[in-house]
């Protein structure tokens, strides 16, 4: 007969690694040249986040948790790249290299001390809750979130940028769905739309840019001026 408290311990073990490994795909983002490789990323960072979700719906006995996993697989996993991959236009994924105001190096540093900060910000939360999960999904979603953030703001291109807005969403949700397990379906279905129309206008806006100025350097946008 299995020892609950064995059990317990695998799951919160899967968790860790399943954070870990999301907390790579994030600096991934961040260091990586290639946009259909920041996209891969985004993909393989969702599917963390569903199988977070799963861990944690088996822990909690809750169903909210396993279909917030079916809709992270359905909507980031596939419907988010397919989309992407038909509105953006191919000469986008093809390029070797994209821009980013700092070097490699150096924002990878810079992302270290925004975990480090998710770490302390939550420093709190975590001695005060005596949930195991909750301390390892709390401080990996906000530095997932902050990761994000910083993409945002060192890339030059739109399709990268959108990617950091959506690892921002994944960090959110990471941390989410230990705070609030038994999140109403709606809500989830909501969200999960939300991202998609995101994605879907962030999309046709980089071809409308692309088609116009030959480029989705976002930068460029403040040189152009009406005829």
């Amino acid at each position: 007969m299995t020892d609950p408290q064995n059990a317990v311990g695998v799951l919160v073990s899967l968790n860790g690694l399943a954070g870990g490994l999301f907390l790579l795909t994030a600096f991934g983002m961040i260091a990586m040249r290639q946009v259909l490789g920041c996209v891969s990323l985004f993909v393989a960072q969702s599917i963390l986040l569903a199988a977070s979700a799963m861990i944690l719906g088996y822990n909690h006995v809750s169903a909210h948790l396993f279909v917030v996993a079916v809709i992270t697989l359905g909507m980031k996993s596939i419907l988010i790249p397919w989309l992407l991959g038909r509105t953006v236009p191919q000469e986008v994924y093809t390029r070797r290299e994209i821009s980013q105001i700092l070097n490699i190096p150096t924002s990878l540093l810079l992302g270290v001390a925004l975990v480090i900060v998710a770490y302390f910000a939550t420093s709190s939360l975590i001695k005060a809750s005596e949930g195991a999960f909750v301390k390892i999904n709390v401080p990996v979603g906000l530095a997932g979130v902050l990761l994000g953030a910083y993409t945002v703001v060192v890339r030059r291109e739109a399709v990268p940028q959108v990617m950091g807005l959506l690892n921002m969403e994944n960090g959110a949700f990471f941390a989410g769905v230990c705070i609030a397990p038994d999140l109403p379906t709606i809500a989830e279905l909501a969200a999960a739309f939300d991202v998609v129309i995101v994605a879907l206008v962030m999309g046709l806006l980089t071809r409308r840019i692309r088609e116009r100025t030959g480029t989705t350097a976002v930068g460029r946008m403040a040189a152009l001026k009406e005829e």
